[in-house]
């Protein structure tokens, strides 16, 4: 650049002399595909984060199941979600309402069907839950993690069963049960 008259004295730029919004993204020599679902890492190249929500799926009934077998019956608790990716875990947050018949204890457990079943949270006899004797509405509230390694759909679904003959319930009386699905990148 030309001077009329003296050179002015060199004076270094700081950060404070850009005015936000004066630098471009195109001035920048940053890497990789700027769109709606990556950011601009501090070592100037675009990513995808890693880890997250992907979706949620949610499902509500208040429809009154009466649970009167010793094994394992299906509840009308019950979800489907298809996983974008193998490496995706599932979050199954439960909330429910029971009721044990008397002299009887209501298990519960939740089991993930993948074109054949698979039971969760069976550490015991027991399942997740198990009220007894009381003829009293409680409320349960189930949250595990899944790992199923696939991206077909999985339906999972809420299951009861008594430890002796009886009727049992779920969602007796008019209250709404809830299950949500959540996938979470692995």
């Amino acid at each position: 650049m030309a001077y009329i008259g003296k050179v002015p004295t060199a004076v270094p730029l700081t950060s404070a002399d850009i005015q936000d919004g004066t630098i471009a993204l195109a001035d920048l020599s940053a890497t990789g595909t700027k769109d709606a679902t990556t950011f601009l890492r501090g070592d100037n190249t675009f990513a995808s984060p890693s880890g997250g929500l992907l979706q949620t799926v949610t499902a509500t009934t208040g429809t009154s199941t009466s649970i009167t077998t010793t094994s394992y019956a299906d509840t009308n608790i019950t979800a489907s979600i298809t996983p974008s990716s193998t490496s995706s875990k599932i979050l199954i947050m439960v909330h429910c309402q029971v009721e044990a018949g008397t002299s009887v204890a209501l298990h519960g457990d939740i089991e993930r069907d993948i074109g054949g079943s698979t039971t969760l949270l069976s550490g015991d006899a027991d399942g997740f839950f198990r009220q007894q004797d009381s003829g009293q509405q409680n409320q349960a509230t189930i949250i595990t993690v899944d790992s199923p390694s696939t991206t077909s759909a999985i339906t999972y679904t809420v299951q009861g069963k008594n430890s002796t003959s009886g009727t049992s319930f779920f969602q007796n009386g008019g209250s709404v049960a809830s299950i949500v699905l959540q996938e979470i990148s692995g």
